[in-house]
C-alpha cells in the first residue's frame, strides 16, 4: 500500500514539474526563473599539475602552491613557511624553470604533462561518449596550476552536471597524490550551495588492464632493442619513509605493482628491481634511491638497463628530465653503457582502454549504455 502511494505521488510530481525539451525551463517556473539545464554526469581526470610557464614568477606560483600543501610537506607551517618563502622560493624557481625549459612543448607553449593529459581526456571522452552519448561530459583538471580543479568542477556544474566521477590519475594511492587531489575536489564542493554528487576512483595499482598495459610497453620496447637489458628498474616517485610507518599504503602498492608486472612478463625476481626517485629534504625517504641504485647496478656489472616509471600516468619533468638526465648521468658515470627509458603509458591505446573500463564501472547505476 505504501509503495503504491509513493509511486502515485512520484508520477504526479513528474507531471507537475516537467522540463520542456530543449528549453531547459520548468513548466511551472516564473518568467524570471533562471534556465534549468538538462542533468548530465561529469568525469574529471585529475593529474598533479603544471606551471603556466618556465619564467621565475610562473614557477614560483606553481611551487608555492605545491610546496604549501600540507599533504605534500606536513611540517609545521610556523617552521616550514619562513623557510619556503624566504629561501626555497627565492632559488628553486630558477633551477626548476631550467629543468622545465629542457622538456617544454614549445609548439603549444605548455608542459608535456598538460599536453598528454589533454590527449588522454580527449581519447577517453571519445570512448565514453560513444557508449553514453552527450549525457556524460569528460574533462581534466590539475591539483596545482591550470586548469584548476575548482574551475573544472564549476564549469561542469554550469553545464548541468549533477553527478561527477573524479578520477585521480595515480595508480598507487598516497596521501601526497591521491588524497590531496580528492581533498581539493571536496574543498570546492564545500563552497557550493548546490553540490553535485561525487564519486572518487580508487587506486588501480593491481588492475589487470593496468598491469597488462605496462607489460605491453615493456615487451614492445624490448622487441626493438639490439641489446637486451640486464635488468628492468621500476622507478616510483618517492615519499618520506615516515609516511609508510604512519600507515600510507603507497610503498606496499608499488611493490605489488612490480610483482604483478614481473609475473605477467614471466620473469624471475632478478630480472626486475623496485626503486624510488625524487628525494627532497633531509629526512630518509623510501629506498633504494633510483639515482644511487642505477650506479650500484652498473658497478656490479649490469651495464645495460631499462627503466620505467609505473607511478606516473604521463611523462613529466620527473621522467623526461630527472630520469633521462640526472639518473642517466649517474648510471653512465658508474660505467653503465646502455640506458633505455620506457615511456609512461601516456595516451597509449591500452591505457585509454583501461581508464575507460574503470570509468564504466564507476558510472554504473548513474547512466546506461545507449
Amino acid at each position: 500500500m505504501y509503495d503504491a502511494q509513493m509511486n502515485d505521488i512520484q508520477m504526479k510530481t513528474a507531471k507537475a514539474c516537467p522540463v520542456h525539451p530543449g528549453e531547459g525551463r520548468l513548466a511551472h517556473a516564473a518568467p524570471d526563473h533562471p534556465p534549468v539545464k538538462q542533468a548530465k554526469i561529469g568525469v574529471i581526470l585529475a593529474n598533479l599539475g603544471t606551471p603556466d610557464g618556465t619564467d621565475y614568477w610562473s614557477m614560483r606560483r606553481y611551487l608555492n602552491e605545491f610546496l604549501s600543501d600540507r599533504r605534500v610537506i606536513d611540517y609545521s607551517p610556523w617552521l616550514w613557511q619562513p623557510l619556503l618563502q624566504l629561501i626555497i622560493l627565492t632559488k628553486r624557481p630558477f633551477s626548476s624553470g631550467e629543468a622545465y625549459r629542457g622538456i617544454w612543448n614549445n609548439e603549444l607553449d605548455e608542459s608535456p604533462l598538460l599536453t598528454t593529459t589533454r590527449a588522454q581526456a580527449e581519447k577517453v571522452a571519445a570512448e565514453i561518449q560513444a557508449q553514453y552519448g552527450d549525457e556524460v561530459i569528460v574533462d581534466f583538471a590539475m591539483r596545482y596550476g591550470n586548469p584548476s580543479t575548482r574551475s573544472v568542477i564549476e564549469k561542469m556544474k554550469d553545464h548541468g552536471c549533477e553527478k561527477i566521477v573524479f578520477f585521480p590519475l595515480y595508480p598507487q594511492y598516497s596521501a601526497p597524490t591521491t588524497a590531496t587531489a580528492n581533498d581539493q575536489a571536496f574543498r570546492v564542493l564545500m563552497e557550493m550551495n548546490w553540490q553535485p554528487s561525487i564519486r572518487t576512483v580508487a587506486a588501480y595499482y593491481d588492475h589487470p588492464m593496468y598491469i597488462d598495459a605496462l607489460a605491453q610497453s615493456v615487451e614492445r620496447t624490448y622487441a626493438g632493442l639490439d641489446v637486451k637489458p640486464d635488468i628492468l628498474v621500476t622507478s616510483y616517485h618517492g615519499v618520506p619513509k615516515r609516511y609508510l610507518m604512519e600507515g600510507d599504503p603507497y610503498h606496499c602498492q608499488c611493490q605489488k605493482t612490480t610483482r604483478l608486472l614481473k609475473e605477467r612478463l614471466g620473469w624471475a625476481d632478478t630480472d626486475i628491481r623496485t626503486t624510488f626517485q625524487s628525494k627532497f629534504g633531509p629526512e630518509e625517504w623510501l629506498q633504494p634511491y633510483t639515482v644511487e641504485e642505477v650506479a650500484r647496478l652498473a658497478e656490479a656489472g649490469m651495464k645495460n638497463i631499462a627503466i620505467m616509471a609505473p607511478a606516473f600516468s604521463s611523462d613529466c619533468v620527473e621522467t623526461l628530465e630527472e630520469i633521462n638526465e640526472e639518473i642517466l648521468e649517474s648510471f653512465e658515470e658508474a660505467g653503465g653503457e646502455t640506458f633505455t627509458y620506457i615511456p609512461c603509458l601516456n595516451d597509449d591505446d591500452a591505457h585509454i582502454a583501461m581508464m575507460s573500463s574503470i570509468l564504466r564501472n564507476e558510472l554504473a547505476g548513474w547512466v546506461s549504455v545507449k
